[in-house]
């Protein structure tokens, strides 16, 4: 038998109702209690109760001690904060990345390959898929730019926009980001580093759109 931890416990628990969140099936200002929750998840009230903890550091839950738990609205002025500083990680991986010539071809396959994945996604109207594919795309350039500061911001930041990039993905608009990732992945290939970490910027910022 495999044993589960309780901080696995957690992280799973997190990620379920993240996931919900995101997706709009806890709809913002919905009252969450953590015995409902535990019960739909198959979990003890612990690591939900803890999972809630972590979903509010990122701002996706908002609590007031023995008065409510629920799903924080999708406020335009936080949202846009995390936005940009997400964007200027990501922006900032690219360059330094494309700049230093560490960029492998592997890398460029696999970005090529999560652009495909992405376009696939997006036909089929399946803004989840879309939205991994997309991270896969995104997370070539940061994961070789091996900066552990970029990526713990990324992080850190990244739960509070997902609900605008599933919204984003949801629509036909989304078609843009194809090209620009073909884009993207060319300037990377030419090795211009200004060009490439202008063009991820102009990407993330198409977010911006949904607010």
């Amino acid at each position: 038998m495999q044993y589960i931890g309780y901080g696995s416990l957690k992280e799973r628990a997190a990620a379920e109702i993240r996931s919900a969140i995101v997706r709009g099936d806890l709809e913002p200002g919905t009252a969450i209690k953590d015995v409902e929750l535990a019960e739909k998840l198959g979990l003890s009230r612990t690591p939900v109760r803890e999972a809630l903890a972590t979903l509010a550091d990122e701002g996706l839950v908002e609590t007031k001690p023995h008065a409510y738990t629920r799903v924080t609205a999708l406020e335009a002025e936080p949202v846009l904060d995390a936005l940009v500083v997400v964007q200027s990680m990501h922006s900032l991986a690219t360059g330094l990345v494309v700049k230093s010539r560490s960029m492998t071809a592997e890398d460029i396959a696999a970005m090529r390959a999560a652009n495909k994945a992405f376009k696939k996604a997006l036909d089929a109207n399946d803004a989840v898929a879309a939205l991994a594919a997309d991270d896969e795309f995104h997370a070539v350039a940061v994961h070789r730019c091996n900066n552990f500061a970029i990526a713990a911001t990324i992080d850190r930041y990244t739960p509070l926009v997902r609900r605008l990039e599933h919204s984003r993905f949801s629509s036909p608009n989304a078609r843009h980001s194809v090209t620009q990732h073909d884009q993207i992945i060319e300037a990377c290939e030419q090795g211009d580093h200004a060009l490439a970490s202008t063009l991820v910027d102009k990407n993330w910022s198409t977010l911006q759109e949904e607010l």
